[in-house]
């Protein structure tokens, strides 16, 4: 029998509306809703399901949305009796989610470093000076390569390393849009983001420093289930490891699809259930491991078929 992973999303899976059906039809999960807007002192369950769309897209709600979001389908799933997985991870915040799972950090808590961090990050850079850009169909060698020959024009670095074909870039606009064109002389395809921030690159090393002053003051506990790391994509369970990795993650790229594979061949998991909005970490998985078994959980709908096959 293999072993059950449940994973959690980043930042842009995120859309108006998520979760309120949960949050409609169980207790649980407006209680999740409601909590978070005690720690924020704001009300986030309206802008996340009225929206506007352009606030609930800007960083510093962003991330406190998604976990609030992910935290609450998974109070349910729970409470219905899910089981609980033998290992959690999450992409960029969604280690945030994670990190609640394994109760390492209380929601309250949790939530307000979310806000804290996207605050910082979306403070970091000045607006229009940093990019992200999502570099398809080249293996990761060859965009550390252009990224290495863009270096010339400013701060270029991967970013994220999502699947064995994608890998997203981030830093200084100009330097990032050189990369690209490189990438595409190449025979990679080449997407701009829709993103204010340059996250997980040197850019963000002023935020982190900030950031790791509010992670000491943070209660993060020994954790009860493995959580395998963006920084290392390895798994860690001890609260100074958490931290300090949670702290490196800003300022490194996420090493998702690394992460996806030492779950699967070192760890022994075949199965992976997302859980939050979209199904960004499904499509993912499946592009870098063959063999297992990928849900998601993002609608009360999806509850009945997940638990079945689980």
């Amino acid at each position: 029998m293999g072993k059950l992973a449940y994973i959690f999303p980043g930042q842009g899976s995120q859309y108006v509306g998520m979760g309120y059906d949960f949050y409609k039809e169980f207790p649980t999960a407006t209680d999740v809703f409601h909590s978070a807007e005690k720690a924020l002192r704001y009300d986030l369950p309206t802008l996340i399901f009225k929206g506007p769309e352009e606030e609930l897209n800007k960083t510093i709600n962003t991330q406190p949305a998604i976990l609030t979001t992910s935290i609450a389908i998974y109070r349910v799933m729970r409470e219905l009796g899910f089981p609980e997985p033998d290992v959690v991870a999450g992409h960029s915040l969604g280690e945030y989610s994670a990190l609640v799972v394994a109760g390492g950090v209380e929601l309250f808590e949790a939530v307000r470093l979310a806000y804290i961090r996207g605050k910082l990050m979306q403070e970091g850079v000045p607006e229009g000076k940093g990019a992200m850009a999502a570099i398809l169909k080249l293996p990761p060698d060859k965009v550390e390569s252009a990224c290495e020959q863009a270096r010339q024009f400013g701060v270029v670095e991967p970013a994220n390393y999502n699947s064995p074909e994608q890998t997203v870039i981030s830093g200084e606009k100009t330097a990032v849009e050189k990369a690209m064109e490189i990438c595409k002389e190449m025979g990679g395809k080449a997407i701009l983001l829709k993103v204010s921030v340059p996250s997980h690159c040197s850019l963000m090393k002023g935020p982190a420093d900030a950031f790791r002053l509010k992670l000491a003051q943070t209660p993060i506990k020994n954790l009860s289930i493995p959580l395998v790391q963006n920084y290392t994509a390895r798994e860690h369970t001890m609260a100074h490891e958490v931290r300090e990795n949670l702290y490196r993650q800003l300022f490194s790229p996420v090493r998702w699809f690394q992460s996806v594979q030492y779950m699967v061949e070192v760890l022994g998991v075949d199965t992976f259930v997302e859980i939050g909005p979209k199904n960004v970490l499904s499509k993912l998985v499946q592009q870098t491991v063959s063999g297992v078994r990928v849900f998601n959980v993002e609608k009360v709908e999806d509850l009945e078929k997940v638990k079945k096959a689980l």
